[in-house]
């Protein structure tokens, strides 16, 4: 580990050092600001962890010299308080050193599914992707809604939002999963609870790099856009259907006015979706113990309960319940991603505490 600590602080110094002297391209000062980000937190943790060190050895000596029993007793309190300092200081720099998800700098394409539940599954969609927007809105992310699917009573049957922002595949990527809320529906007259569920997936929007797509290998498809009911809604060739057709995948945009625009968005989001069908292949390659279910999450598994009578909320993966939901569905995210975060990174140390060991 103090290795790698002495490599972080010389890569910071020199990072440092460029940025103080100016860089002309924009893209290079974009990447070396990034980076600088990424290394000062881990850099002031090792400082913290110095200065606590050398306040412990002052100690220690002052515990080996005193005479007063009085004066050693209190000695003896600060070594075990700067021992404590020390272990839990040592411990934030293993999970900082931690080698990043080359994906969570990424934007996000984020698809919600009305599950089981008939039209209260779609007003749950419909609360769910409300309480991300929130959520992107409070973290100052750029997000815009793609494509939707009316539910027959409100929300969605199905919505795609599109999410620009710092990290957000690093913060969103613990929300993939089965979401199952238990409320009393607006369509309940004996004010019975009813049990439905929403699906979340989280894709990492890949650059064109990263995927690269043979206009042979898709099909497109125009037809009239649709809207409640199934009626048309205008009379020109505006909805976008794209087929892959070595995989199958087929992404349909009608949302915008124009082909063009619709096409585009397709195209991203059947290229994060490629995206998403190599990123599973590489994991199922990984040896178990490098796999964190927290992270990568089946589409499959139930990872949430929402419950509004009694205002609680329960991750099931970490085993986390909180009363709050109601600040929650404000888009109040952080406290159960950060928990979600936490867990992550101590897994996946303890994944590789148990292969060098």
């Amino acid at each position: 580990m103090w290795e790698r600590l002495q490599q972080v602080k010389e890569r910071f110094l020199r990072v440092e050092a460029t940025l103080a002297q100016g860089v002309e391209d924009a893209e290079q000062l974009q990447k070396l600001g990034r980076e600088h980000k990424q290394l000062a937190p881990i850099v002031a943790l090792h400082e913290k962890w110095s200065r606590v060190e050398e306040a412990l050895r002052h100690a220690r000596r002052e515990l080996e010299s005193a005479r007063d029993p009085e004066w050693r007793a209190l000695a003896a309190e600060e070594v075990e308080r700067l021992t404590e300092e020390k272990n839990q200081i040592e411990r934030q720099l293993k999970l900082a050193l931690l080698p990043p998800d080359p994906d969570d700098d990424k934007n996000v394409v984020l698809e919600i599914r009305a599950g089981t539940g008939g039209d209260e599954a779609a007003l749950f969609a419909g609360d769910l992707a409300r309480m991300y927007q929130r959520y992107f809105d409070k973290r100052g992310w750029k997000w815009e809604i793609s494509d939707f699917t009316e539910g027959n009573a409100g929300g969605y049957k199905e919505i795609i939002l599109l999410v620009r922002g710092e990290g957000a595949y690093g913060w969103l990527k613990y929300e993939g999963g089965v979401h199952r809320v238990q409320r009393v529906p607006q369509t309940e007259s004996q004010g019975r609870i009813h049990t439905s569920a929403a699906s979340v997936a989280v894709l990492p929007e890949p650059e064109e790099i990263d995927i690269q797509i043979k206009e042979s290998d898709i099909r497109k498809d125009t037809y009239c856009a649709s809207g409640h009911g199934g009626q048309s809604v205008n009379t020109t060739y505006s909805a976008v259907r794209l087929v892959h057709i070595p995989t199958g995948i087929t992404v349909a945009i009608q949302n915008e006015r124009s082909q063009i625009k619709n096409y585009e968005i397709a195209l991203r989001i059947l290229r994060a979706r490629l995206y998403e069908l190599e990123l599973q292949k590489r994991l199922a390659k990984e040896d178990a113990l490098r796999r964190s279910y927290i992270s990568t999450g089946d589409r499959s598994v139930k990872i949430r309960t929402y419950n509004f009578p009694q205002n609680r909320v329960t991750d099931h993966r970490i085993g986390l319940t909180l009363y709050n939901l109601d600040r929650i569905m404000e888009g109040e995210l952080d406290e159960l991603l950060e928990a979600l975060r936490l867990a992550d990174q101590t897994q996946r140390l303890a994944q590789m505490e148990a292969q060098a060991g």
